[in-house]
């Protein structure tokens, strides 16, 4: 090894030390087709957000193995080195730093051989070749028509799918239609938070799809927990419901009373009385209609806080 090299390696690895004691948050990010050009665009636009660093797979598993004794969390990176991949250290706003990633992906055509990332659909009409270009359609068996003096696709192509390996019949035709399918760029596999690895699906989370998932979470412990009888505190305001229901149904039916169920009862044995109570409020006129209002809001609020207008736990 020489001198240069053995100095190139080290000023390598002290930057890779230097950079995991400073940030407690990485994307390991796939780097395929990314050309030096746009990799210093997007070094660009991650300037005080974020640093890239790319580098050999041996060097930063000797790098990180030889840091372990300083920060043994740094292991957990390990299972992800390899293939072509690279770091982009941050601190705050991951968010912000996954969106300024996805959105550095540059147009590129298919070539052969490559693998597809995503479908590639060549949309139907004019395609302003000529006559004599229809060997690439029919290699590829799509329909077309002679309109005008040049070549119309008669219908939508879906002609390659993600995965599929892209070959030289569908490169060549591509490139006559000046057709870029693929976008290419940095790809996020994980996400490392100081030990912890985790998908990149994780940071679309918003907090309105975690109370979301909350809720449901919730709802489920009180379903299950009232099925087998078995209380916890999201059941238990169920439980009391149901007992209060219970309660009331056997004094409806029987002579047994309490005062709320005795205001039901009053109510079923004579609705007139009611009904007669109410009539005044309605004779005010339209000076009357605040106070009218202001009544209908209270009985809102006592049927939102009792049960068929009754207090709960035997208050009035």
């Amino acid at each position: 090894m020489s001198g240069a090299e053995s100095t190139r390696k080290q000023v390598y690895f002290t930057k890779l030390i230097q950079l995991l004691n400073e940030y407690d948050k990485i994307f390991i990010v796939g780097a395929d087709n990314v050309g030096s050009n746009q990799m210093q665009n997007i070094r660009k636009s991650l300037r005080g957000k974020g640093v890239v660093l790319m580098g050999k797979n041996t060097m930063i598993r000797k790098a990180i193995r030889g840091h372990l004794q300083n920060n043994p969390n740094v292991e957990s990176l390990l299972p992800f080195v390899r293939g072509n991949i690279g770091f982009v250290f941050a601190k705050e706003d991951l968010g912000g730093v996954k969106k300024i990633i996805a959105d550095n992906k540059v147009a590129a055509p298919a070539k052969a051989g490559a693998i597809a990332p995503c479908d590639v659909i060549v949309p139907a009409g004019n395609t302003g070749l000529e006559p004599t270009q229809t060997s690439f359609f029919q290699a590829l068996n799509i329909a077309t028509k002679i309109n005008k003096g040049q070549i119309e696709i008669t219908n939508n192509v879906h002609l390659i799918k993600p995965g599929d390996r892209v070959g030289a019949s569908e490169a060549g035709l591509l490139a006559k239609l000046n057709i870029k399918p693929f976008a290419y760029g940095l790809q996020i596999k994980s996400v490392w938070d100081n030990g912890s690895v985790y998908g990149p699906e994780v940071l679309e989370l918003t907090d309105d799809a975690i109370i979301s998932k909350f809720s449901n979470g919730v709802k489920n412990i009180a379903a299950i927990g009232l099925q087998i009888g078995y209380p916890t505190v999201a059941s238990l305001p169920h439980s009391l419901i149901r007992g209060y229901k219970n309660v009331l149904s056997i004094a409806l039916g029987t002579d047994y009373s309490f005062p709320q169920a005795q205001k039901i009862k009053d109510y079923i044995a004579n609705p007139g009385a009611f009904a007669a109570a109410a009539a005044p409020a309605a004779k005010g006129g339209a000076k009357e209609e605040p106070k009218k209002e202001e009544k209908k809001e209270e009985k809102k609020e006592e049927s939102d806080d009792d049960v068929g207008g009754f207090g709960l736990f035997g208050d009035d």
